[in-house]
């Protein structure tokens, strides 16, 4: 079992998928487990301190919600960048 000191465990990872609707709900769990499996691997975390949430955003509005204030705005901070440019370009 790994030791975290207190503050470090205090600040762990929230992931946050946001993709379009139609996953069931075991593929949704799926997907939770593997990436807190994945994290808990990579990072050095203890599975109690990282935390998942799925936001489905219908496909009409992911150009807006999305690409645009996630992708676009904050290209700094993308490990992999999409393969798709809704508004062109």
């Amino acid at each position: 079992m790994k030791v975290f000191p207190a503050d470090q465990e205090a600040n762990m990872p929230h992931v946050i998928i946001k993709m379009y609707p139609g996953r069931t709900a075991v593929q949704k769990q799926a997907l939770c487990d593997q990436i807190v499996k994945d994290v808990m691997e990579i990072a050095g975390c203890e599975e109690k301190t990282i935390s998942v949430g799925i936001e489905e955003i219908p496909r009409e509005e992911w150009a807006e919600t999305v690409y645009k204030p996630d992708i676009l705005e904050k290209k700094d901070t993308l490990y992999k960048q999409p393969g798709y440019n809704p508004f062109g370009g």
